[in-house]
């Protein structure tokens, strides 16, 4: 091999070259079996504790919404016994006001069948009805 400029030969570089590659091999070598297990072990552990979170936060959203839901239904229960008790009320003030205007229409008949028996009674002069 020749020679360059400056006096390093080919087997020169090819040294430096093969000790700069160890050094970044050594530096950004896989860590060791057991390093790498431990830390296997420690992400699972943490992924564990993320799903434990997670699933904390579910079942508190769910007993959120489930308290929402019956606090809703039950709104909804009492709008509709406040409509059935308004609808119950004015039935009965319908009825009753029927069953007035039946006996104010029956009274009327009474006081004309009784005026038209009297008037009979008058213009025939039949005293017996």
């Amino acid at each position: 091999m020749a020679d360059n400029d400056n006096g390093i030969s080919g087997l020169g570089w090819f040294v430096a070259g093969l000790s700069i590659g160890a050094l970044v091999g050594v530096l950004y070598a896989p860590k060791a079996g057991k390093e790498t297990r431990e830390d296997l072990v420690a992400s699972a552990l943490d992924a564990k504790d993320r799903a434990a979170v997670l699933a904390q936060q579910a079942r508190d959203r769910a007993a959120e919404l489930a308290a929402q839901g019956k606090e809703q239904m039950n709104r909804y229960a009492d709008r509709g016994r406040e409509y059935y008790d308004r609808g119950r009320t004015q039935w009965t003030q319908y009825v009753e006001k029927g069953k007035g205007l039946v006996q104010e229409h029956q009274s009327k008949m009474s006081a004309a069948i009784d005026a038209g028996k009297e008037a009979y009674a008058n213009t025939t002069g039949d005293t017996h009805s």
